[in-house]
């Protein structure tokens, strides 16, 4: 039998043909059965077990090809397929194993080089996985190039995270290449920046996708991505409202990537707080789902579980904090502080303010980094419990850091709230020694030199209060209030160094000229509106010493009048100034309008049972009198009448 009429060689030429037909046409589960009748008759055949593999992977069967490549020993020869299948199946480590443990001649090839880079990615090894992408645009030159450029854009975000790393500059061609340099801007805090690009991103964005001919529900897929980045950024700028609606807008889109999920879910719940907790709870269950977390950042995990924590402490969930900061505090051990204040916290709800204290000691001891920040909580739960004096100690313990501006302002207000104005006094200017001695700068520290200045004054302190001032002095040179304050305190106890300092202060022409004091005296500020106007209209009059002016005072004098029955000889009343029903002689006067129809008695009763309890007009009535009142049950009146019998008609609502 010749070789063209071979079965076996006819059967594997046939399958071999449908393998590229159905591979032409993207139907690559039919040519995966076309791979078997290959493999059914040569199971060896290397290059159907390589098409086999690379159906599968082409299947998203990445865990079969995986299976399939172990079994029939591939792995020294298909090192890309390999790592990619891990890579697919976020095993990053074992990906990046395989590919370095190959033993492959340097430098790699370029689909195993593009893979590494991407491994690293994953990884979160961005500075190596920079170098990586740097090295591959500068020896590759194809269709891809923007692509690479664009993933470059994406690793500087991610390393703008670090404020004090340099961050190259990326290109701005592409709608991604925007939104990845505007998220660089969002990571150095530059929100307003960052919301104009993506701004821009997302018009560019639509206009291509409807270039490409793409549907509008594969537009609102890609356009949910940068909206979401674009609803953080206005709330970071205190935009809650507009960032709410956007979150709420994408997650109503069902998107179908997890990452996005699960961060539009956690920024909403964190705009909820202790708001709407019902919401929350299925939010932050929909962020944390296990498909979003091969897709999500280690730095976003962390945030997810520090904020299904807080959601906890929210809801008074006592027994599940505990155990959330617990797991929180295993999964990522750098966040232990943060866990411990959440457990403090709740702790603190529940009225065991002591057990709180104790926790912060035993980790502020063990800790000496977080120690000084473990104090002020202690602080803050030794001030909810109302013990002043523990504060004050544990302020006191800080050390040099006691005499930081806001630690000593808050033990002059302890102790001022103890009634110890000594202490403080004596705070003050401990704070000011020192700030003598060491010559620290600390930021601006007029306030403190200005408040501890005044406080002595007060107190009479002059020496002390003249120290602070002359340390404020050297910060405002040019202040004259203070030089001013630095004189009334040197006044005190040395009059010469004072009459010395008051030499700086301005002259008094330099302050104010001569017109300006003419222009005050001649304003009529001080007076009423009408005396202003009567000043301004009033006729210049001649002088008291000329005849007319004399005349006219004589004119003035006038008698005064008396009454018409004055009588000089009996002396005015004694009473005249007092209105007069408070006078002696006072009657009021009974009867009128008002008195006809008074009722008497009780509150409610009739008019009829009133005329039977008034004894006015009982006055006359003798033993002999025929008539004797008789007691009768009376009538309900408006407050004590209740309505007999039917049901109180329920008002209409909803339920």
């Amino acid at each position: 039998m010749s070789k063209d009429t071979n079965p076996k060689e006819a059967l594997i030429k046939a399958a071999y043909a449908d393998v590229h037909k159905f591979g032409q046409n993207q139907e690559f589960d039919k040519a995966v059965k076309a791979v078997n009748r290959i493999l059914g008759v040569a199971p060896d055949d290397q290059t159907a077990l390589h098409c086999k593999v690379v159906c599968l992977m082409q299947l998203s069967k990445f865990d079969e090809a995986h299976k399939f490549i172990e079994k029939n020993r591939l792995s020294t020869s298909l090192i890309f397929e390999k790592s990619y299948c891990e890579y697919r199946l976020n095993k990053q480590l074992q990906a990046l194993k395989t590919i370095d443990d190959a033993g492959l001649p340097q430098p790699l090839p370029p689909k195993l080089k593009e893979l590494r880079t991407q491994i690293l990615y994953r990884l979160e090894r961005y500075d190596d996985c920079l170098d990586a992408y740097k090295d591959i645009i500068k020896n590759t030159s194809d269709e891809y190039e923007d692509e690479r450029r664009t993933n470059l854009s994406a690793v500087a975000a991610n390393l703008a995270l670090d404020k004090e790393k340099e961050v190259p500059d990326v290109p701005e061609d592409t709608y991604e290449q925007y939104f990845n340099s505007a998220c660089i801007q969002s990571n150095r805090q530059k929100f307003v920046e960052a919301e104009r690009k993506l701004r821009t991103s997302e018009k560019l964005c639509r206009e291509f996708l409807e270039e490409e001919g793409a549907s509008e529900e594969e537009i609102l897929e890609e356009l949910d991505v940068i909206r979401v980045q674009l609803a953080y950024c206005l709330q970071q700028q205190g935009k809650l409202k507009e960032a709410s609606v956007i979150y709420a807008e994408c997650l109503r889109h069902k998107p179908k990537d997890a990452a996005l999920v699960a961060v539009a879910s956690n920024n909403a719940v964190v705009i909820n707080k202790d708001q709407n907790v019902f919401d929350s709870k299925k939010k932050i269950r929909a962020a944390m789902a296990e498909a979003c977390e091969p897709k999500l950042t280690s730095r976003q995990k962390q945030i997810i579980a520090l904020n299904n924590c807080l959601l906890a402490l929210y809801t008074n969930a006592s027994d599940q904090v505990q155990q959330l900061t617990q797991k929180l505090v295993t999964s990522y051990p750098q966040v232990e502080f943060e866990a411990l204040l959440i457990r403090c916290s709740q702790l603190a709800k529940d009225k065991k303010h002591k057990d709180a204290i104790e926790q912060l000691q035993k980790f502020a001891v063990a800790n000496k980094t977080h120690a000084f920040v473990s104090k002020f909580a202690i602080i803050q739960l030794q001030l909810l419990q109302g013990n002043r004096k523990d504060a004050i100690e544990t302020l006191l313990s800080l050390g040099e850091a006691k005499y930081k501006p806001g630690v000593v302002s808050a033990l002059v207000s302890l102790y001022l709230g103890t009634d110890n104005k000594p202490a403080a006094s004596d705070v003050l200017k401990s704070a000011v020694e020192w700030y003598k001695q060491n010559n620290v700068s600390s930021g601006d520290l007029s306030d403190m030199w200005r408040q501890a200045a005044e406080f002595h004054l007060r107190g009479g302190a002059s020496e002390t209060a003249a120290s602070s001032l002359e340390e404020l002095l050297k910060l405002k040179p040019n202040d004259m209030k203070v030089l001013a304050q630095l004189v009334i305190a040197y006044a005190q106890f040395n009059p010469k160094r004072a009459l010395e300092i008051s030499r700086r202060l301005p002259k008094l022409e330099t302050l104010t000229t001569a017109s300006e004091i003419d222009a005050l005296e001649a304003a009529n500020w001080v007076m009423s509106t009408k005396a202003a106007k009567k000043s301004a209209n009033a006729k210049i009059e001649p002088s008291p010493s000329t005849p007319a002016a004399e005349k006219k005072s004589a004119n003035r004098k006038r008698k005064g009048k008396l009454p018409k029955n004055y009588n000089a000889e009996v002396g005015p009343d004694p009473e005249r100034w007092l209105p007069k029903y408070e006078r002696t002689g006072f009657r009021k006067k009974r009867g009128g309008a008002r008195g006809k129809d008074v009722i008497k008695g009780s509150q409610g009763m009739a008019t009829g049972a009133a005329d039977q309890y008034d004894m006015s007009n009982r006055a006359n009535l003798s033993k002999n009198s025929p008539a004797t009142p008789v007691y009768q049950e009376p009538t309900p009146g408006p407050r004590q009448q209740h309505r007999k019998g039917g049901h109180k008609k329920k008002k209409g609502g909803r339920f």
